[in-house]
């Protein structure tokens, strides 16, 4: 008597989860590249322009929920979606044609060899080009997981989901395509109102201290650890505007901290 084996296959349903704030102009390219998930979720803080209309319109569904931090937004979010398999972007990020066949593979796979989230390397934009050095490339994110199997990290800025200790991890080959930044002005101002801030911030909470002599020389590391230790001189001029924003990211980031701290010894 013979008898065969068949491997049990998991039914993985996917919902693609998208957080977004004022971004008309990107969110029909974000919910395009995902509209083949089993549930398309834009979750929208608030947004004054048409990023609702856009999504609805291309069959997203669409939550209004105010801010509340970029962890507990996408907390938030992970946890409103249909299905436990979640895909999770930013409204200026775009899954990739072989990121797609990737994923598909993964549905049919047997339920032993899939695992409970997966790291996916981002490849961002700068200058209309594709960035490989300055410490942005690969730049692994956990961003199709199994919610049931963690949660999103507590903090104030460069949040990541976390699997729990118990739970398998792999990595796909494929990238997720990022395209954050517009111009020179607009990097200016996501470090000076938002990066820096935050950084900033977090340090301070978690303990951390600067020092004036740090503040003076945080730029200039900054620089010579993404422009030649990092080669971003291999990214050309691109190469170097990063690393030039770099130092300006770590000097304000270095200055917003001592303020802090000066604040926090004038209460003492």
């Amino acid at each position: 008597m013979f008898y065969v084996k068949f491997a049990t296959i998991t039914i993985v349903k996917i919902s693609a989860v998208i957080v977004a704030f004022n971004e008309e102009e990107k969110i029909a390219d974000a919910v395009k590249s995902v509209q083949w998930a089993d549930e398309v979720l834009v979750v929208d803080s608030e947004s004054s322009d048409r990023t609702r209309e856009i999504a609805e319109n291309l069959g997203a569904k669409v939550i209004v929920q105010k801010w509340l931090g970029f962890s507990k937004q996408k907390q938030f979010a992970a946890d409103s979606a249909r299905y436990d398999w979640i895909l999770s972007l930013d409204a200026d990020e775009r899954v990739s044609e072989r990121l797609l066949l990737e994923i598909e593979k993964i549905k049919n796979l047997p339920a032993g060899e899939v695992a409970d989230g997966y790291r996916i390397s981002r490849l961002n934009f700068y200058m209309n080009r594709p960035i490989r050095h300055c410490g942005w490339y690969p730049d692994w994110q956990m961003r199709f997981f199994n919610r049931a199997k963690g949660k999103w990290s507590d903090s104030l800025i460069h949040e990541s989901f976390r699997l729990r200790q118990d739970a398998k991890t792999s990595r796909l080959k494929a990238d997720i395509l990022h395209l954050s930044v517009e111009n020179a002005a607009h990097h200016h101002k996501m470090i000076g109102e938002r990066y820096a801030p935050l950084a900033a911030r977090q340090m301070f909470e978690r303990g951390k201290k600067t020092s004036v002599l740090k503040v003076m020389t945080a730029g200039f590391t900054a620089f010579f650890q993404t422009y030649f230790v990092k080669a971003g001189f291999l990214d050309g001029f691109p190469g170097f505007c990063i690393s030039r924003f770099a130092a300006h990211h770590a000097f304000l980031k270095h200055l917003l901290l001592w303020e802090l701290q000066n604040k926090n010894k004038d209460r003492k």
